[in-house]
């Protein structure tokens, strides 16, 4: 028998019959064998004769194939199994100088059908200059030119081949001992293979190859296309890494290669033409979508020729050009088993719209579709996606990224409702132009057809288990018609599977569009979005926040900032807002007409209304300004002021004797302008620099409306305002004296009008004036330890004062030259004297209100203990944490104390060793676990506020906590950018260390997923990075986590939250600092750098999201959240200190 595959010397017989199988395998008939010819159990002339019978008599190629012996025969049965062969067909010479014989040229390309296509397809590919690496035999010799050098011997024929190859023993022309060739019989595998290295055993004879390399752990690389011949180029695998090393940016040059999915490629004849690889200088590989953009419709990949496109299908799919694969039978080929086709749907396939029409989305078939894509395994899983049909990457890594958004791994088939697969873009463009819905498999029998093939299909005989499964992967992978859409799966009734309506699902559908891509504070972040989520509404929400209450009192930073109103009501300010306590109705009024943070205050001496001025913001909204308030009907009388000072009011005060008529001003810019305005018309009077560093306050003299004193450090000055509205200034503290260093921080007058200051030493300095009105000391005496908070002069001529440092209040009695009357001592905990201010004015019962330099509100008098009234934080504040069944919640700052409040009330304040910057409640709400600025946990009990255990976790602040779901674990997020997991006990006070993932961003906000097995967090530079708990690692793919659904969301970036950023509404360079979703999933709070809290909707998808906003703040704001049961907001600032609580109402 002669062989059909030999060394250059004689012409093989059998090539034409390689040749005229290539003609069927390119150019397939119109339309799919009838299953009756395989039920019969004919061979392949019956069925090619079908083929003949329904379409190929347009094609002379196809059916010259169909007049051959059948497969079945023997290999030594007419001719050496010459079913593939005409008769009278002759071999083709082996060169490729040498003439074919008429009879090859006519059976190979004859006639107007595949052959001539088959010779203007060939030109195509030769003239791109190179050549890609057959996946088979069949597809090497397709090209054959007409003339040129020899073709290298072909490689051993690929496992598609129904008939064994024979080929020589030698590719180098050995012999037997009686000088032929010795044959052997190779039998293709039974499954797929990958491409053995004895393909590339003569490499010399190749041409180039082209391959791009990727960096490693770069998937935006771009790629470097590299062209060499195996051999010529480069001899080895070190001399292509040397090449590498020099065109490519790695660390330490390149060192391995590896495919896209992480195999090692140790030999050049592991490198296929037109094969993507990575490059690295280490030995670990990093997973990415390499040579792909960011989304399914994006994907890009180089251009590869038709012969590429087939290795990819046969190297992916196990199948080859005959469309089928064979299977070794007692040394024979046997046909493949026929397909199930459920003759209820022949005729009811309709036909495909033309390539011109529209579908529903309005998009042209031919750049793009709007289609709905199904989870074959689960129904359920279902989403539309917008189709590029432009695109360059190949149809399979499309459906694979398709699988990525179902959750399915390796999709490889799509099929519509019907059953029919599509299998090319082509397709999607013409042939199922109108079908709008498709399922996604992964490459076994998809479910909607699964019912009919085990109930009522027929098989065409019994078969055992195994091959029953065979057949099912064999009849899937039967020839690709270009022709009618075979009909593989029955209607829906014939299948007895009721599809259910989309109607019927209560999944939300959403319109996938590309993913979101930001530019977060100059960096450009990606967002996935996820596959069901409620619809985007960007219309505002129907509720607004409504201020309820402050915590708190601002005595860090400012002076005389505590009054009391005719009504008995408190008044002093926090943060933006001035607030009225009532004690006796445990009820607070707020006035909220600034707009930034009220530096200064002064009541009116009718005790009705009340001066307060802010300083400036960031834009002409926020001008630093004057405002006179009414304290019974808190309505904005008058604003003043808008646009002449520079910094801000840093000093304000009312003149006593025209009624309060005036009102000065001291600008808090670098000249430190003193203003005077009338204030009911808003004229100016006069202004003067004073040109003071740092000027404390200023008031009028009692007696006199146009002398004004001011003081600050090393300043004590009078200023006469003249008609003309100039001032003349006389210096009480002249600047060459010693006692210029000295720091003026308060001031009274006597009944006779001498003036009573303290400074920061702790002397008492009375001033007097002369018979020529020029003022001298008439008394110095030491009240304290370092420096005076505050002078009160009661109305029987009492002098109260104040230490900040010594926290002692003294009482003095001016008509006996200032002796001691008494004194008293605040505890530590409440801290220094800021203000003074008598309950009852007017009255000498000795009860008085007691502001202090850590935020706290005291009560007593001299005779009798301080209680406290008001409690505040006094340093930074940043940790919040509301509970998970009550409304209660808990807040710890920088100050150390950690604090319990339940509505109005403060339940338990508690101080630890550390500075905290987080905190969080236990799901139970037993335990409370407190983050410090040192890195230790400490653990607080909830009801009571008793510390029960502290953990040493690392050196850096420990800025985000977070319990899981189930309260068996908690995670801490460092500064250091690692995550730590602890296991807690069921009491919630036990905690034993896990483990460690390591990171390198620092972290600000957590989050768990809602079966605790993953973890998001926002790093200090926007990035949203994902954590796999179960694996102890942190997860590379933002893709795969895309559908992953979080217990909480405090995390500022997302899919679902990204509204919130670049909003059209309010500047682009607004930095979100805090977010939280309502336990409802319909509202989330959002609080930003400029101390604004804005309500969403939820989710916040796009930047024309609107919403309801309230600012109470300057600084940032630095958490809020929402309580339990969503009908109440808690912000915190971080700067000031300031707690709010906000009511959610109807807008």
């Amino acid at each position: 028998m002669p062989s059909p595959m030999m060394s250059p010397s004689p012409p093989s017989p059998r090539r034409p019959k390689v040749q005229q199988h290539v003609a069927l395998v390119h150019d397939p008939p119109r339309r799919t064998p009838t299953p009756s010819s395989f039920r019969a159990g004919r061979g392949m002339s019956d069925a090619a004769g079908a083929d003949d019978s329904t379409g190929a008599e347009d094609r002379p190629g196809v059916a010259a194939i169909a007049t051959g012996t059948p497969m079945d025969a023997p290999p030594g049965d007419g001719g050496g199994n010459s079913g593939l062969l005409p008769p009278g067909a002759q071999a083709r010479p082996k060169s490729r100088g040498a003439a074919a014989s008429p009879d090859s040229e006519e059976d190979s390309g004859g006639g107007g059908g595949g052959g001539e296509r088959r010779r203007a397809r060939q030109p195509r590919r030769r003239r791109g200059g190179r050549r890609s690496r057959p996946a088979s035999t069949l597809m090497a010799d397709e090209e054959s030119p007409a003339g040129g050098d020899p073709p290298p011997p072909a490689p051993p024929p690929a496992a598609g081949l129904p008939p064994p190859a024979v080929r020589s023993k030698s590719r180098t022309g050995g012999k037997e001992a009686n000088g032929k060739d010795a044959p052997e019989v190779i039998f293709p595998p039974a499954t797929p293979t990958p491409i053995s290295s004895k393909y590339y055993s003569n490499l010399s004879y190749w041409r180039a190859r082209r391959v791009v390399f990727y960096k490693n752990g770069d998937p935006f690389s771009p790629g470097l296309e590299f062209r060499f011949k195996p051999g010529r180029d480069v001899s080895n695998m070190e001399a292509l890494l040397d090449k590498l090393s020099l065109r490519m940016d790695l660390p330490r040059g390149a060192r391995f290669i590896f495919s896209v999915d992480g195999e090692r490629r140790t030999r050049l004849e592991e490198l296929e033409d037109g094969g993507s690889y990575v490059v690295s200088s280490y030995k670990s590989f990093k997973h990415a979508s390499y040579g792909k953009k960011s989304g399914v419709w994006y994907g890009v990949s180089n251009t590869s020729n038709v012969a590429d496109d087939r290795r990819t299908a046969a190297t992916k799919y196990g199948t080859y050009p005959g469309g089928w694969r064979a299977q070794r039978r007692g040394g024979s080929v046997s046909p493949p088993p026929p397909p199930i086709v459920a003759p209820a749907l022949n005729s009811a396939v309709q036909p495909p719209l033309a390539a011109s029409s529209m579908t529903t989305s309005g998009l042209k078939p031919s750049s793009g579709r709007i289609i709905r894509i199904i989870n074959d395994s689960d129904h359920s899983v279902q989403c539309r996606v917008l189709l590029n049909l432009r695109t360059t990457q190949p149809f399979e890594e499309v459906l694979e990224d398709l699988g990525q958004v179902l959750k399915m791994s390796g999709a490889k088939q799509m099929y519509t409702l019907s059953g029919n697969e599509v299998r090319s873009f082509s397709q999607l463009r013409n042939e199922f132009a109108d079908v709008e819905t498709f399922y996604l498999c992964h490459g076994g029998s998809p479910l909607l057809g699964r019912n009919s093939m085990l109930n009522g299909a027929d098989t065409g005989g019994r078969r055992s288990r195994a091959g029953s499964v065979a057949a099912d992967a064999d009849r899937r992978r039967r020839s690709r018609s270009r022709g009618k859409r075979s009909v593989t799966y029955g209607d829906n009734e014939t299948r007895g599977l009721a599809l259910p309506s989309f109607a019927d699902y209560s999944l939300v559908e959403v319109l996938k569009e590309e993913p979101l891509r930001l530019i977060l504070r100059g960096l450009k972040r990606t967002f996935y979005p996820p596959l069901h989520h409620p619809p985007a509404d960007n219309s505002p929400p129907d509720k607004r926040l409504q201020l309820e209450w402050v915590y708190g009192y601002r005595g860090t930073d400012t002076r005389r900032n505590l009054w009391v109103l005719p009504t008995g009501e408190l008044l002093y300010y926090v943060a933006a807002v001035a607030v009225l306590y009532d004690r006796d109705e445990d009820s607070q009024r707020h006035y909220v007409a600034h707009s930034e943070d009220i530096q200064c205050m002064a009541l009116h001496p009718s005790r009705e209304m009340v001066a307060s001025g802010q300083r400036a913001g960031r834009n002409r909204k926020t001008q630093a300004h004057i405002r006179i308030w009414s304290t019974e009907t808190l309505q904005t009388l008058y604003v003043f002021g808008m646009g002449e000072f520079e910094l801000g009011v840093s000093a304000i005060a009312f003149s006593q004797l025209n009624g309060g008529s005036y009102v000065l001003a001291v600008d808090g810019g670098r000249e430190r302008i003193l203003s005077v305005w009338q204030w009911q018309w808003g004229h100016l009077l006069g202004k003067v620099a004073t040109h003071q560093d740092e000027l404390t306050g200023a008031e009028f003299h009692p007696l006199d409306d146009n002398l004004i004193i001011t003081h600050g450090k090393g300043h004590l000055a009078f200023w006469t305002r003249r008609k003309d509205g100039f001032f003349e200034r006389t210096d009480i503290v002249k600047p060459d004296q010693a006692s210029s260093r000295t720091h003026v921080t308060c001031l009274q007058f006597e009944a006779d009008g001498d003036v009573v200051v303290g400074d920061g030493d702790g002397f008492i300095t009375i001033y007097s004036v002369d018979s020529d009105g020029s003022y001298f000391v008439r008394l110095e005496f030491e009240a304290h330890n370092k420096g005076i908070g505050s002078l009160v002069m009661l109305s029987e001529g009492t002098l109260l004062s104040g230490g900040e440092r010594d926290r002692k209040i003294c009482a003095w009695d001016s008509l006996q030259n200032y002796k001691k009357i008494t004194e008293t001592k605040l505890p530590e905990a409440a801290g220094g004297v800021r203000t003074i201010y008598p309950q009852r004015p007017g009255r000498n019962d000795g009860n008085i209100y007691v502001g202090t330099t850590r935020n706290n509100i005291l009560e007593g008098s001299l005779q009798r203990r301080f209680n406290q009234v008001v409690f505040g934080h006094s340093r930074q504040l940043w940790g919040l944490a509301v509970h998970p069944d009550d409304e209660v919640f808990a807040t710890a700052g920088h100050d150390k104390y950690v604090a319990l409040w339940r509505k109005h009330k403060l339940v338990w304040s508690t101080q630890i060793l550390y500075e905290c910057v987080s905190l969080a409640f236990h799901p139970f709400g037993v335990a409370l676990a407190a983050g410090s600025a040192e890195g230790h946990l400490v653990i607080l009990n909830a009801e009571t506020g008793s510390h029960m255990a502290t953990l040493r976790v690392c050196g850096s602040p420990l800025t985000c906590i977070s319990y899981n779901p189930v309260g068996d674990a908690i995670a801490i997020g460092s500064q250091n950018g690692s995550v730590y997991l602890f296991r807690v006990s069921r009491d919630g006070f036990s905690y034993k260390k896990l483990n460690k993932m390591r990171g390198n961003q620092p972290l600000t906000h957590l989050d768990w997923s809602t079966d605790g097995n993953f973890l998001q967090t926002a790093t200090a530079d926007y990035d949203l990075s994902f954590w796999d708990v179960r694996a102890l690692s942190p997860e590379k793919s933002a893709l795969a986590m895309k559908d992953v659904k979080w217990y909480t969301q405090t995390c500022t970036v997302g899919y679902l939250v990204a509204g919130m950023w670049n909003n059209r509404y309010y500047p682009m360079t607004s930095v979100i600092v805090t977010t939280h979703r309502s336990s409802a999933h319909d509202l989330l709070i959002s609080g930003d750098a400029d101390g604004h809290l804005r309500l969403f909707r939820y989710p916040c998808i796009s930047p024309r999201a609107e919403y309801n906003e309230e600012k109470a703040i300057s600084s940032h704001v630095a958490s809020a959240r929402f309580m339990f049961n969503d009908r109440s907001v808690v912000s915190v600032g971080g700067t000031d200190a300031a707690t709010m609580l906000w009511e959610v109402v109807d807008d």
